[in-house]
């Protein structure tokens, strides 16, 4: 999945340590996931992982310094699948290792933000772009014969998230595991904003909710495995890729300024690193 960035005064929460909060320690921590964690397009790109477009103003990067984290492996890539958890995955320049890979026994913190890519988010970035505001060229594709092939491909997430979270359990026992949804895309109840976001008006509704169906597996999978869900999407309504440029948290797919298109800006990786850190807070021991 899938130039310069531009932080805004206001465009995102400070990340600072919310008043009255008593600090938090952790040792060790490591971030899986895919292009939504990894930020492409976001300065600095870590150029000793340049395949995977992971940046240093990632969310993952953001939590580690909030909280000065000794121990810190950022395992996220652009293009990961669930699969890519186990076993390597293939980048321009080189090879992304199994990311669970990363995780020792003694880690403390895990954050996991994962399977776009399962359901084919690149993919629909393509495949549904409309060259006019008209017809319904997204679910005339996806929604041949009375089958939604997107919907089966979201359902079908659910027991390989079980499995990698169940795995994560196994190999870091002692871990706090937040897993994060999906940002929001678009503005929620609207049909858009052609062309910026090339997608015809009465696509939109079918594109929003699919985003919607798969945050809502992430949200069961956490919640019958331990983890602690990070609801990205409803923080992030208000900030989608429609929104003026001092506001949004995504980029759209016409003149994206601050990151990659239909992908999270700096100012939506600072917004999700605050949302971490204030679950972090809550669900401490």
């Amino acid at each position: 999945m899938l130039v310069l960035a531009t932080v805004l005064a206001g465009a995102a929460l400070p990340l600072g340590r919310p008043a009255g909060a008593a600090p938090t320690t952790i040792d060790s921590y490591v971030a899986l996931g895919d292009s939504f964690a990894a930020g492409p397009m976001i300065p600095v790109t870590d150029v000793a992982s340049a395949g995977c477009l992971r940046s240093s103003s990632n969310y993952p990067s953001l939590l580690a310094s909030r909280y000065q984290v000794p121990s810190f492996v950022d395992a996220t890539c652009s293009g990961a699948a669930i699969r890519h958890m186990y076993q390597p995955q293939t980048v321009q320049g080189g090879v992304n290792p199994p990311q669970l890979d990363s995780l020792e026994p003694g880690t403390q913190l895990v954050t996991l933000q994962i399977g776009g890519n399962d359901i084919g988010y690149g993919e629909m970035a393509t495949n549904c772009v409309s060259v006019l505001p008209l017809g319904t060229p997204c679910q005339d594709r996806y929604l041949a014969g009375g089958v939604d092939q997107i919907g089966e491909r979201v359902n079908a997430t659910r027991s390989s998230l079980d499995g990698v979270l169940a795995e994560i359990r196994r190999r870091a026992p002692g871990a706090r595991v937040f897993l994060v949804n999906y940002q929001s895309l678009f503005p929620e109840g609207s049909q858009g904003c052609w062309p910026f976001m090339p997608y015809a008006p009465e696509d939109v509704p079918y594109l929003v909710a699919k985003q919607i169906q798969l945050n809502a597996v992430l949200r069961d999978s956490a919640a019958a495995n331990g983890a602690v869900y990070v609801d990205a999407y409803s923080s992030s309504l208000g900030h989608d890729a429609c929104q003026l440029l001092t506001h949004r948290w995504a980029e759209p797919v016409v003149l994206p300024l601050g990151g990659a298109p239909i992908h999270p800006n700096t100012a939506g990786m600072s917004a999700v690193a605050e949302q971490v850190a204030s679950a972090i807070t809550a669900s401490a021991p």
